[in-house]
């Protein structure tokens, strides 16, 4: 691993070493003796720019005329092969909207170099933020570039051309200039191979999170559910004065079929804010971020099987109110604000971080609900239309604390309800596995920049990690 900056205070380089081009770097910052130790690692390394196609179509220059999948950076995970795309209609392109991917591209932030966001993509025609690098490989197979860009080696080449902005970034040139590590065919194969089986294990997670969501709307009879917007609908005067409510938009026919059939469910049912506790998180202000430090943890960092960062705090800050907004074990992250009604389950103790007051943590009071039952329903349609009904008509949305607190919930059976736990717990543990075999062939990469491919095989092998 290259050393901190903190080890050396001076570096002493020959004019020579300079370079003469536009780009040649003459701060001080860039010739840190850490970062000179790092660029040796690889000696006579040719260029990731040698073993990539060097034109990626755009939307730009190739316009698209269908709805599509978009992928932005803040929706990699940093610890898995997970990432999370955004549904997009035709006309209604984000700003950012640019890459047209390939399966088997392998993207690469080139904002944050520090973070390593890095995916390898699962299918053709998802569109990618601008502020991705693609790798489109040629001559080496894709997993192991992409094991190759997880590496430290590789993010600190990254955080070295960082220009040192105010909004850390470097260019596309910058990522294809990095000196790539071409092992030997038979080692690149193993890698490939781990990566491959950490896809697989992720796609079976995914497989068996669907079955425990279509499991759960079965037994509310809600598998076949589909809204019928009706032209007109009446609704009387004391409903609306109830409910707070005179818009139109809030009395849609598909929202009473919604809590009809969780009020018909014969398990019974009862109000979120009865099942359990919340309390919502912390807003510390944009003149607290940082690039490093304890993850800030915001609505557009939450899914239902991933935490990704993008924030942070200082940890003299996280120090002071950590005691009051510190998430433990078995609580629930369930986002209000922004994109409402996305709920995270804590099955394991979390790892230092502070929730944004977008974000509630819901602690479960009654047991009449396991806590990945809960957290399912949490994520299904029934409760995203009830959030879709309490936010309805803003901007911005924002799902109240007190809305929140009156969404109806099913008390599944306690059989159906130890069925989807043991879906939900296997659907976690094969992300965990899949998180160790993307960290396996991680490490060996490393281990083949630092030691030589015999060393790093003959580790693989002690992990039981070649087929």
């Amino acid at each position: 691993m290259p050393d901190g900056p903190s080890r050396a205070q001076y570096s002493v380089i020959n004019y020579s070493e300079l370079g003469v081009s536009p780009d040649a770097r003459i701060d001080g910052e860039y010739w840190r003796p850490d970062f000179i130790r790092n660029s040796r690692r690889i000696s006579g390394g040719k260029p990731l720019a040698d073993f990539v196609e060097p034109n990626i179509a755009n939307i730009k220059s190739s316009p698209i005329h269908r709805d599509f999948a978009y992928l932005e950076i803040s929706k990699i995970s940093l610890e898995n092969l997970a990432y999370e795309t955004t549904p997009v209609a035709v006309g209604a392109e984000p700003d950012r909207a640019h890459h047209i991917l390939a399966k088997g591209d392998v993207v690469v932030s080139t904002v944050r170099p520090n973070r390593n966001a890095v995916a390898l993509i699962e299918q053709d025609g998802i569109i990618g933020s601008s502020g991705l690098a693609v790798l489109r490989a040629k001559g080496i197979e894709p997993e192991y570039l992409f094991a190759f860009c997880k590496t430290n080696y590789f993010i600190q080449c990254l955080v070295r051309a960082n220009k040192a902005t105010m909004y850390p970034a470097v260019a596309v040139k910058d990522v294809l200039n990095t000196p790539l590590l071409v092992a030997a065919q038979p080692f690149r194969a193993h890698i490939a191979e781990i990566i491959n089986d950490s896809v697989a294990g992720v796609s079976r997670s995914r497989e068996l999170y669907a079955a425990a969501q279509t499991r759960l709307l079965a037994e509310v009879g809600l598998t076949a559910w589909q809204p019928r917007p009706p032209s007109t609908y009446v609704q009387s005067f004391a409903a609306a004065w109830s409910a707070g409510r005179m818009d139109a938009e809030y009395f849609q026919p598909k929202y009473g079929e919604i809590v009809a059939a969780i009020k018909g469910y014969p398990g019974g049912w009862d109000t979120l804010g009865n099942l359990a506790a919340m309390q919502r998180g912390i807003e510390v202000g944009s003149g607290e971020y940082l690039e490093e430090g304890i993850p800030f943890v915001r609505v557009s960092n939450l899914s239902p099987f991933d935490l990704t960062e993008e924030k942070y705090i200082s940890e003299s800050r996280y120090s002071e109110i950590a005691a009051q907004h510190q998430p433990q074990s078995g609580e629930i992250l369930l986002s209000k604000d922004a994109t409402p009604g996305i709920a995270h389950y804590l099955s394991e103790p979390p790892r230092p971080m502070i929730p944004s007051s977008g974000i509630l943590r819901l602690r479960n009071k009654t047991g009449r609900l396991n806590n990945e039952c809960l957290t399912l329903i949490l994520n299904s349609l029934m409760t995203r239309e009830q959030a879709n009904r309490d936010v309805g008509g803003s901007v911005i949305m924002h799902w109240r604390p007190e809305q929140i607190a009156e969404v109806v919930i099913p008390l599944i059976a306690p059989e159906t309800q130890a069925q989807i736990r043991e879906q939900v717990a296997e659907s976690a543990y094969l992300r965990r596995q899949s998180r160790q075999l993307l960290e396996g062939a991680k490490t060996a990469v490393e281990l083949a920049i630092e030691q030589g491919e015999a060393a790093a095989l003959a580790w693989l092998e002690q992990e039981g990690m070649l087929g």
